[in-house]
């Protein structure tokens, strides 16, 4: 039997763990009821597992007939403190909910487990699993290889996959790679800025920190627009805003808070750089002061080339030709597979699959989110062709 045969038998045990979990969103490092019920069903298939890695984060392992190296294959499991509003029979109540496909990643991976562990004897060295908390903050995956994650045995290469619609021009099925840069850093600064309060009838009594900020905003686009080149992709942004009390009052403080995004490490530690550089000599220059924290928080990713290649060639052995398409630009979103990737070799793909809520597709993130459940079974099909293949090799 080909993999896409044993996926389509392990199908409906998949789509049925995807709306289990599709009910009990947990958000953050803490994941104490999805930890347990993916622990229940690594029981069932007689896997061995550590727990707790990384605060909730789950270590399997399938050791092969023959030894070899060892291949980590990741799945997140948090979902997002969202309201769901699909209407789905299967939808959360508790107040969070799955509205990026973490619920369908970590199906997968558990369909693949069970794929592969009935394959073990045939397999040439080893299939690390790992279920990872926290993705969408503070982050986890480097939490979890603090933990020892990719130790005992060591990890040699990794795989990963996204669902959903993230590039907004696919069709359901298709295979999205990227043989280098594949998404961004996701960075997040803060600044206050200080001024003197005063009567608003009286300005040249105080300081505004309201018209520097204006200033600081609009200057530090400049950084984008003539300070990096036109073919670096990055991103300066300003999210949040506070500041004053009353109409008719300058008030003593402003903050700003925001986010950097950039594919290249160079570009990304310019960016961070430029902006507090810019946005002190504004400050300063304009009689007010300023206090600056940047937080360099999940690296850019950055595919590995031969271990993309030999994923496709997998791919290839699953899916038509004609589905695995390759991405001509990275996307701007973070992803903190960056951190596994930059530990070992490694590659990320996405899997196109969309699903319509009241007639209309929904991005990630959104409260109406939903994915087409026929896809479960080629994402385990991909995972499970791929990683015995690179075992093999």
């Amino acid at each position: 039997m080909s993999y896409l045969d044993k996926a389509k038998e392990v199908q409906g045990e998949v789509v049925k763990w995807r709306r289990t979990l599709h009910q009990i969103p947990e958000v953050g490092l803490e994941l104490p009821e999805t930890s347990a019920f993916i622990a229940k069903q690594l029981d069932e298939m007689g896997i061995s597992y550590r727990k707790n890695v990384g605060v909730s984060g789950i270590v399997g392992l399938i050791e092969g007939g023959s030894p070899g190296k060892t291949i980590a294959l990741r799945a997140d499991m948090d979902g997002l403190p969202i309201k769901e509003e699909t209407g789905l029979s299967f939808a959360s109540t508790n107040g969070n909910m799955h509205a990026c496909g973490h619920d369908a990643h970590s199906s997968i991976l558990l369909g693949v487990a069970k794929v592969l562990n009935k394959e073990k004897e045939n397999l040439k060295g080893n299939i690390k699993l790992i279920f990872q908390p926290a993705e969408e903050g503070p982050g986890g995956a480097k939490p979890m290889l603090d933990d020892g994650a990719f130790e005992d045995p060591k990890v040699d290469g990794v795989l990963g996959l996204h669902i959903g619609g993230l590039t907004g021009d696919s069709k359901d099925g298709e295979v999205l790679v990227s043989y280098g840069s594949m998404m961004a850093c996701l960075d997040r600064f803060k600044m206050t800025i200080r001024g003197k309060g005063c009567h608003g009838a009286y300005p040249e009594n105080g300081v505004d920190p309201i018209s520097i900020a204006s200033q600081v905003i609009s200057n530090v686009q400049t950084i984008i627009s003539r300070e990096t080149s036109p073919t670096d992709p990055g991103v300066v942004t300003f999210g949040m805003i506070k500041g004053g009390s009353q109409y008719n009052i300058i008030s003593d403080t402003v903050e700003l808070e925001g986010t950097c995004r950039a594919v290249d490490q160079d570009v990304r530690e310019f960016l961070a750089k430029r902006l507090e550089e810019i946005s002190r000599s504004v400050a300063e220059g304009m009689r007010g002061s300023i206090e600056f924290d940047y937080t360099f928080g999940y690296p850019p990713l950055v595919n590995d080339e031969e271990v993309t290649r030999n994923f496709v060639e997998s791919a290839k052995r699953i899916i038509p030709e004609d589905d695995i398409r390759e991405m001509k630009k990275p996307v701007m979103g973070g992803e903190d597979m960056a951190y596994f990737i930059n530990e070992v070799p490694g590659t990320y793909f996405f899997l196109s699959s969309h699903k319509p809520v009241d007639g209309e597709l929904y991005p990630h993130h959104n409260s109406k989110f939903d994915i087409n459940e026929d896809m479960l079974q080629r994402g385990v099909a991909l995972i499970s062709q791929a990683a015995t293949d690179w075992l093999n090799r």
